[in-house]
């Protein structure tokens, strides 16, 4: 079959679409919107192709205008579900390039029209494409493999159109807009088939990796309140626990919920769930970056921090006691009140387990809720690799 122009653009139809169902099924699953966003650009190419079909009809308005401007709006999709991926925003300033082109309608139709409107819609596509391809860029933390393989498919599809456009203003390249002829649109057609092909196997990749990191993150989270849970705080505690010297200590604290029972006896357990949540988002207020919280189940709590002194393991368990007090008044009323009790456990040396510590921390918890509950106890001693 030979590749001539209505060839090619069936083909780019045919991808176009396939790619377009293909991520709006993912996204029916995953509900990630760079996905939606992506779909949303190939089913507008597939839009615009099949109108491209009707400019050798003569229907030059809808088959070149038209279907051009749908091509720019599919990379502007793109554009945007890259931002959404990335989390960054995009300026509004972008949307100059939709105000560029509808000034484009008023060209006279010259002999050099269709290279001055070929030159100028590359450009669009050619800065919509590249900026995407920026956005990818890594911060720091590697990409995943199927963002690089998008990043770069990006950056050639997009100095392509950049190479196109100087091509059709700068060189006077033959261009037929309206009999799709020159060697510049036969080139462009296959490139485009290519390049659909390519952006959605590249997509396809980089949501894959997302939605497998997304699976990873739920399986390492407590599903109530977001922390940690015990798995995920004993893989994440040995990198931790290694920091530790003499000069730069670090404590794990033990928390209790006190007369949490009450809380579900008396106002059902929709009540105790919040205020578990209600302690789990003053952990993450309070806490430094680099600490790990996770919850051990029902409502005992953990807390491993690095680089800090008795007296500010004190003042932080303090705060905390003291916040979650004023919550769980606001929020319960119960016989007895609704506290919390904490042992802490202090450490200077690396080789420690997190078992050692938590038994430690446990006692100094033990103490706590003997003494009278609402209250922090420290343990008495720095724990050691040799400690009994």
């Amino acid at each position: 079959m030979a590749l001539d122009p209505s060839t090619l653009l069936i083909l780019t139809i045919a991808l176009a679409a396939a790619a377009s169902l293909y991520l709006a099924i993912e996204w029916g699953s995953v509900r990630e919107r760079s996905l939606l966003l992506w779909s949303s650009g190939f089913a507008i190419i597939t839009v615009g192709s099949f109108l491209a079909l009707l400019r050798s009809r003569g229907y030059l308005v809808v088959g070149i205008w038209f279907a051009n401007g749908l091509l720019i709006a599919a990379h502007g999709c793109f554009l945007a579900g890259v931002a959404w991926f990335t989390r960054t925003r995009v300026s509004r300033w972008w949307w100059l390039i939709a105000l560029l082109w509808l000034l484009m309608l008023l060209l006279p139709a010259h002999a050099w029209w269709s290279r001055v409107m070929l030159g100028l819609q590359s450009l669009m596509i050619a800065a919509l494409t590249l900026h995407a391809s920026l956005l990818l860029r890594p911060h720091g933390a590697s990409l995943s493999v199927g963002a690089v393989q998008l990043r770069y498919v990006l950056l050639i599809h997009g100095l392509f159109y950049l190479a196109k456009a100087v091509s059709a203003l700068a060189l006077g390249a033959f261009v037929d807009l309206a009999a799709f002829g020159g060697a510049l649109i036969q080139v462009s057609l296959v490139e485009g088939s290519m390049a659909v092909m390519l952006i959605a196997l590249s997509m396809t990749g980089t949501e894959r990796h997302r939605r497998e990191e997304r699976i990873g993150q739920l399986a390492a989270r407590d599903p109530l309140t977001g922390l940690l849970n015990r798995r995920a705080l004993q893989a994440g505690a040995p990198a931790l626990l290694a920091q530790a010297s003499e000069a730069h200590p670090g404590a794990l604290l033990l928390i209790d919920i006190d007369n949490f029972k009450q809380v579900n006896d008396l106002h059902g357990h929709a009540a105790g769930d919040k205020l578990l949540e209600a302690l789990s988002t003053l952990l993450r207020d309070e806490l430094p970056a680099d600490a790990l919280a996770a919850r051990l189940g029902g409502d005992e709590f953990v807390i491993l921090l690095r680089d800090v002194r008795a007296e500010q393991v004190a003042h932080l368990g303090e705060q905390l006691r003291m916040a979650f007090a004023h919550v769980a008044r606001k929020a319960v009323a119960t016989p007895d009140a609704v506290s919390l009790s904490v042992g802490a456990s202090l450490y200077t040396t690396p080789a420690l387990t997190l078992e050692k510590l938590m038994a430690a921390a446990d006692a100094a918890l033990y103490d706590a809720k003997r003494a009278g509950r609402d209250r922090l106890i420290v343990s008495p001693a720095h724990i050691t690799a040799t400690s009994p």
